[in-house]
């Protein structure tokens, strides 16, 4: 019998916010006055959930896979990195056993939505993962008026995940 194997990654990704832009979080659509300025959609969790899986198998980085100087990802749907992401991950041999996400947003306050966000993580993941849904935690943090994000003008994401499988 094969020891199985753990693999832990962590992902940050961060976007200034500008009027007229939808505002996504974890394939969600926040409903705001701004939204992240950005080549594709701008999902912070989603970008941040991507290197997180992405670094755990040591396979880069988001810009590696999806750069933003390819015209093809712009105005992307995040959604479409993390399923890429996903598939690869399960392709060599791990499963997602938890992720665990903290957003960074000062202004728009997100108590109503996280809830969403955690059931959209886990329907867009469904295809590779089995995620019960205490294996997915979304917390939202302000900066207390600290920096960029601290002033609402950006947004943060965190995300760590715990990977296990049998792979060499």
């Amino acid at each position: 019998m094969q020891t199985p194997k753990l693999r832990v990654g962590l992902g940050y990704d961060n976007h200034r916010l500008a009027p007229g832009r939808r505002f996504m979080l974890g394939g969600v659509e926040v409903p705001a006055e701004v939204g992240a300025e950005a080549h594709s959609d701008g999902d912070v969790v989603i970008h941040a959930l991507v290197d997180a899986l992405l670094g755990a198998v040591g396979a880069g980085d988001i810009g590696t896979h999806f750069p933003d100087t390819d015209p093809q990802w712009k105005d992307q749907a995040s959604r479409l990195f993390l399923e890429r992401s996903a598939e690869l991950v399960r392709g060599k041999g791990y499963n997602l056993a938890n992720l665990d996400v903290v957003i960074l947003l000062e202004k728009v306050k997100l108590g109503e939505h996280k809830a969403r966000i955690v059931s959209s993580l886990r329907a867009i993941l469904a295809p590779w993962f089995e995620l019960p849904e205490d294996a997915v935690s979304v917390k939202a943090k302000t900066h207390e008026r600290c920096d960029a994000v601290g002033e609402g003008k950006a947004v943060a994401a965190q995300v760590v995940v715990l990977l296990t499988g049998t792979a060499d």
